[in-house]
């Protein structure tokens, strides 16, 4: 029995471990990419630019030093760290058998959204907004600009360092079910100081459980360019219909 009880708690010891080291990739990799988007902004200041001005150039520094270069950065060197490859990620390229999955995710995705939409309204709840939003609101070309980059870098870098990174290391220690919670449990929190206004943990909610389909789809397809591209496309349609709206397209 005593060998049974300390097995147990070796047992729970070391998932604890994997967990504190998925999170701390995780905001090890936000805060590399913040530190880059002000070493850069400052560069630019040094010649008379400013992010703070120019919202189009914010959101591109910031999109390609965080999610690009940051998060890109990061994996790269716990992989290394760890002795692991690049296989580790579990990326290839899409079959016609993912390519369903693409469109079967991005339809899920874009129905919970709308089914979460119509619950909170019903309930008299309002979400929070993504501070990029309020970017777009002064500066419409913002959300024209975010369309390519949600494909390019925004989609793959979140999808790399959330799904390949922090969910294929807690796949390590808990089954492949709590390593999908987790890992969206981490995705969410991590946005929580991107937003903007009251209901934040509404917001949440809602990028929580899209983040149980991406986590969801990355364990059935074991392919990460998968959950990549439908990130991407659900961020590029939401951004492409923000721009219309915006500039009356709509």
């Amino acid at each position: 029995m005593a060998t049974d009880t300390s097995a147990a708690d070796r047992s729970a010891r070391s998932s604890l471990r994997v967990f504190l080291v998925a999170l701390g990739v995780a905001l090890g990799a936000f805060v590399l990419g913040n530190l880059l988007v002000l070493a850069v902004a400052l560069v630019l200041g040094l010649f008379g630019l400013s992010l703070l001005s120019d919202p189009s150039l914010q959101i591109l520094i910031s999109t390609v030093m965080l999610q690009g270069v940051g998060f890109g950065g990061a994996a790269l060197l716990y992989l290394r760290y760890r002795g692991r490859g690049l296989s580790f990620l579990r990326a290839r390229v899409p079959t016609l058998r993912d390519v369903g999955w693409v469109v079967g995710g991005f339809v899920a995705l874009l129905g919970l959204l709308a089914l979460a939409t119509a619950v909170l309204s019903t309930l008299g709840i309002q979400s929070a907004r993504n501070q990029v939003v309020e970017l777009g609101n002064q500066d419409p070309t913002v959300f024209l600009l975010l369309v390519p980059l949600s494909f390019l870098l925004v989609g793959p870098g979140e999808e790399l360092l959330f799904r390949g990174l922090v969910q294929g290391t807690l796949a390590e220690a808990f089954h492949p079910t709590r390593a999908i919670v987790l890992a969206s449990a981490i995705f969410a929190v991590v946005h929580y100081t991107s937003l903007a206004g009251s209901g934040k943990f509404a917001y949440l909610g809602i990028v929580f459980v899209l983040a149980l389909v991406l986590g969801a789809v990355y364990e059935l397809t074991d392919n990460l360019v998968v959950p990549a591209l439908i990130h991407g496309a659900y961020n590029a349609i939401q951004f492409g219909a923000a721009y219309l709206a915006a500039t009356g397209g709509l």
